[in-house]
């Protein structure tokens, strides 16, 4: 399968997953939709000890993908390279395909939809550190970690009446960031 036609199928799952969260909205009962737009905002605050059996499964795969990162540097240079440099392309990208959806399922599936923590996280540390996967993917993973906890607390503590879905904190974060770094890079660019 090429890039082009695996872009294609992460498109065309994510539009079927917005088929299947409209339908559940459309066969749900007032708590649940409260439930659901809850979990579509993202929040780590129902999460109990039991559900974080799950993070144990993840703890594993993230370990794994850290140490692929020389792999992933020589992906990086191009399928061509890669394979030059004795990768098996093919092999590593379904390897790499599990290991991701795993990871992004499981943390949806315990926070909800939290925005722009594996979006801006690792392109400014690209910017401040360089590109090289092996030190890049732990820290991304330790930064976002801590940016989702300074998240969550501000959405716990900035209105004294409710608690913020800690997803609203992370895009009123991130998503400023984000356009900051497409303006920088085009005006770099330019």
């Amino acid at each position: 399968m090429t890039t082009t036609r695996l872009l294609l199928v992460g498109v065309a799952l994510g539009i079927l997953s917005g088929a299947v969260v409209t339908w559940a909205f459309y066969f749900s009962d007032d708590l649940s939709i409260r439930q659901l737009m809850y979990w579509l905002m993202g929040s780590v605050g129902g999460v109990s000890w039991y559900q974080h059996i799950l993070t144990l499964v993840m703890i594993p795969v993230g370990i794994w993908l850290c140490l692929k990162g020389t792999i992933l540097d020589k992906l990086m240079v191009g399928e061509i390279h890669a394979k030059q440099l004795g990768v098996d392309v093919m092999r590593i990208r379904w390897q790499l395909i599990l290991a991701v959806s795993l990871l992004v399922g499981g943390s949806v599936a315990l926070g909800g939809v939290i925005s722009f923590v594996g979006l801006v996280v690792p392109h400014l540390l690209r910017l401040s550190f360089g590109t090289e996967n092996r030190y890049l993917l732990p820290l991304s993973a330790l930064t976002g970690a801590a940016l989702l906890v300074v998240s969550d607390i501000l959405a716990r503590t900035v209105l004294d009446s409710a608690e913020l879905p800690v997803g609203v904190m992370t895009t009123t974060i991130g998503a400023p960031v984000f356009i900051w770094m497409l303006l920088r890079s085009h005006d770099t660019s330019s």
